[in-house]
């Protein structure tokens, strides 16, 4: 087996704005979005990361994404964010990464997906974890908070769906979103108290 180049994991974080339950989670995905376009904000914490000797460790990105109606049917707008507290070659090598120039997850979205590719900015990235509640932004691109829908059986724990196709992870807790604003990559949405989508969950990436 080929040795690894790079290694990703920790913990993930959306917020879209379909109606909650997103259909693009539960049909592959190939249903129609809720609205016109489908915006996905996607943010991620690293835990443990290299790329070769290069440590990756407690810095975020974020992907910004636009669909049309069927995200399966590609023609995506796709933006990315890289942590601004990376140094040099921190921000080169994960640039690299979540800009899919360097395979895994990235460079199958890039690749079989996307149409504009809107290029790599570097931000602070705040990634709030408190309970069943999520929280991020990037000051100028997006902000979010969502919340866990919680199941009745008093278990605290929120509602999952599993066996998904999404690049984050196969299983994926759901969530309701509180705020959801985008306006970065010449893009603008903003969603106050609508209840729209969100989800979050452990995610584990490699090439």
């Amino acid at each position: 087996m080929a040795e690894k180049v790079w290694e990703l994991s920790g913990q993930y974080m959306e917020s879209c704005n379909c109606d909650y339950l997103c259909p693009c989670i539960y049909t592959n995905p190939q249903a129609a979005a809720t609205h016109e376009h489908c915006y996905a904000l996607m943010v991620y914490r690293i835990d443990r990361g290299r790329h070769g000797a290069v440590s990756l460790d407690g810095l975020k990105f974020a992907l910004v994404i636009r669909s049309g109606r069927i995200m399966a049917d590609g023609g995506w707008v796709f933006g990315v964010v890289v942590d601004a507290g990376a140094n040099e070659a921190q921000r080169k090598a994960l640039a690299g990464i979540v800009s899919g120039e360097a395979g895994g997850p990235p460079q199958r979205i890039r690749d079989n997906l996307v149409k504009d590719f809107r290029g790599v900015e570097y931000k602070p990235i705040e990634f709030t974890v408190d309970g069943l509640q999520r929280a991020s932004e990037i000051p100028g691109v997006l902000a979010f908070e969502i919340e866990g829908v919680a199941s009745r059986n008093g278990s605290g724990e929120p509602f999952y769906i599993d066996n998904t196709a999404h690049p984050a992870n196969r299983r994926l807790a759901l969530a309701r979103s509180k705020n959801t604003e985008v306006q970065g990559f010449g893009l603008s949405l903003a969603l106050q108290g609508k209840g729209n989508n969100g989800h979050f969950a452990p995610f584990a990436w490699a090439a």
